[in-house]
Parts: C-alpha cells; sequence; structure tokens
C-alpha cells in the first residue's frame, strides 16, 4: 500500500511539473547572460525568454529569436541538456508582457518592431492577437512553435524574409 501511495505521488507531483504555468517561470537575475549572444536578458525584460530543466536550472535568452537558435543547436548551447529534460519554456507576450508557454504561442515575423537582436519572432498568445499584429506592423508571416527552423531565423538575421 505504502509502495502504491508512493507512486501516486510521484505521478501527481510529475503531473504538477509537466503543467506549471509559464507564468511561474523564474525572472533573469540583473547579471543573467544569454547563453546565444552574451548579451544582459534582464535590461530586456518584455523580450526575455526562458528555457527551465527538470532539475530546475533555468537559461534566460534575450528574446525568442536567440530562444530557438538555443533550442535547435542544444550541444552548442547548452552542453549535457537533452530536449527531453527540459521541463518548461516561456516567452514574454507582445502585449500583455505576460510569461506565456513557448510552444503554444503564435509568432511574427517580418514585422517592423525589432527586439534586442534586430529582426525577431515577436511571440503572441493567440491568433487573432497574432493577425492583429501581423496587419499593425506590417508582418510577412505568422508562425507556430513547430515551424521554426534555422532557416527561418536565418533569414530573420540577414533582413530576408
Amino acid at each position: 500500500m505504502r509502495c502504491a501511495l508512493r507512486l501516486w505521488l510521484a505521478l501527481l507531483l510529475a503531473l504538477c511539473a509537466a503543467s506549471a504555468s509559464a507564468q511561474t517561470l523564474p525572472k533573469p537575475g540583473p547579471k543573467d547572460l544569454c547563453p546565444v549572444c552574451g548579451m544582459l536578458v534582464s535590461k530586456y525584460p518584455n523580450w526575455a525568454a526562458t528555457v527551465v530543466w527538470k532539475d530546475g536550472h533555468a537559461h534566460h535568452l534575450d528574446g525568442a529569436k536567440d530562444m530557438f537558435k538555443f533550442l535547435l543547436d542544444l550541444p552548442a548551447y547548452a552542453p549535457g541538456h537533452q530536449r527531453e529534460q527540459i521541463a518548461a519554456i516561456g516567452v514574454t507576450d507582445f502585449y500583455n508582457l505576460a510569461k506565456i508557454d513557448a510552444r503554444e504561442a503564435w509568432y511574427v515575423t517580418g514585422s517592423d518592431v525589432l527586439g534586442p537582436m534586430g529582426h525577431e519572432l515577436v511571440p503572441l498568445a493567440s491568433g487573432a492577437d497574432a493577425e492583429e499584429f501581423l496587419k499593425d506592423h506590417k508582418g510577412k508571416r505568422i508562425l507556430r512553435f513547430e515551424d521554426v527552423t534555422t532557416k527561418v531565423l536565418a533569414q530573420l538575421d540577414s533582413g530576408k524574409f
């Protein structure tokens, strides 16, 4: 019986950790550097993205574009870490500045809004917000998390989207 209770508690804790809201992500500290570009993340709180690992460690990035570069090349930016060890990924919603789940966000490319590293993937909480932002800021495309590739990132960096 005790073994079954322990198993149940372990499953409950795992479910709670997996469903943790992006709003509960840790904030970058004053000395946290983006592992991709080396910039101080706390200088750009309206753009900050965070990857939290199952062991509780967090990497903070200065925008969604660098977050995707980080995620698409973990061996370069987070040696020893693997995708399966990620507990949560959050980005900052452009309109309300709240942390949202990066996997659920909508991203607009090619807009007239620049982030800390220039042309950026602008994260938004809903498809309707993304459509509005696209129209208001001359965006080119709306992407979902799984649509972002190294080619998209290279296009953003080159300004040819």
